[in-house]
């Protein structure tokens, strides 16, 4: 797609680093402009120069989306500097991982506070736009959704949280709910008839931070159990940020309207069940 073809608007959270950051860039081949969200502000601006060097305009927020009034912010700023929002996608979150006996009350409510209820409200500020330009929506979450333990039982629990809440924005909207590598992803396209519900759930999964807190708990270096992982997974390798910024990019295309309330496994092969 040229710069002449593209159009439309995509807000990325979480576009300091990681996924985030691949995801923006990636977009930046389909959309005109690129809304990148996240707590570091250097970090964006290095964002920023490989959206714009790849065709897109990019406006930077270093804001804390666990803050409450943050996401009306965002969108306040987004729609005066461009009028409109065709696609949101929630990726910032990072929730502690500690045992269930060992986490307290405050850590419980940050990795709420980011992941679930910041995605939540910056959905529910930006869904008048989204609506009016019949966009699509993104929620992350994790395989420990399906399969808590406690070593991270707040990561499970949140993850939990956010599949539950992308099927309510399905039922009041239309919502695609995917899980993806390390994370949940989902999907709403409002496009879609309403009558359309989610019905189909596949499972995905990708590591991130986790193996640096797994590892001494199991007396081994971080490259010991970086390496350890695959075998013991059953998968060829790890993921890369931009193939799963691949995804994203579908899912927020044209090409995947009807995918309405589906859900989608992208793991290398890790789970096994169908």
């Amino acid at each position: 797609m040229t710069q002449a073809e593209q159009q439309g608007v995509a807000i990325v959270t979480g576009a300091s680093q990681g996924i985030g950051r691949a995801t923006a860039v990636r977009l930046a081949r389909d959309f005109q402009s690129i809304v990148l969200v996240a707590r570091n502000r250097d970090r964006l601006e290095e964002t920023a120069a490989a959206v714009r060097e790849a065709g897109a305009e990019a406006l930077v927020i270093d804001i804390d989306l666990a803050d409450k009034a943050a996401a009306a912010q965002v969108v306040v700023w987004t729609l005066a500097r461009f009028g409109r929002i065709d696609a949101l996608l929630n990726i910032a979150g990072a929730v502690p991982q500690l045992d269930l006996f060992e986490m307290s009350d405050e850590q419980w409510d940050a990795g709420m506070a980011l992941k679930l209820h910041g995605a939540r409200r910056l959905t529910i500020e930006a869904w008048p736009a989204l609506k009016k330009a019949r966009g699509a929506v993104v929620l992350i979450s994790g395989n420990s959704a399906s399969l808590p333990k406690a070593p991270y039982a707040a990561v499970g629990t949140v993850n939990a949280a956010i599949v539950a809440l992308a099927k309510a924005f399905a039922d009041r909207g239309i919502l695609l709910s995917r899980y993806e590598n390390q994370y949940n992803l989902a999907v709403a396209d409002f496009d879609q008839a309403l009558k359309l519900a989610p019905d189909n759930e596949k499972i995905l999964i990708l590591r991130g931070t986790y193996l640096e807190h797994w590892a001494p708990a199991h007396r081994m270096t971080v490259e010991e159990a970086t390496a350890k992982f695959p075998r013991d997974a059953g998968i060829a390798r790890y993921g890369e940020p931009e193939e799963i910024a691949g995804l994203m990019a579908f899912l927020v295309s044209p090409g995947a309207r009807w995918m309405t309330g589906s859900a989608i496994r992208m793991d290398g092969g890790e789970v096994k069940s169908v």
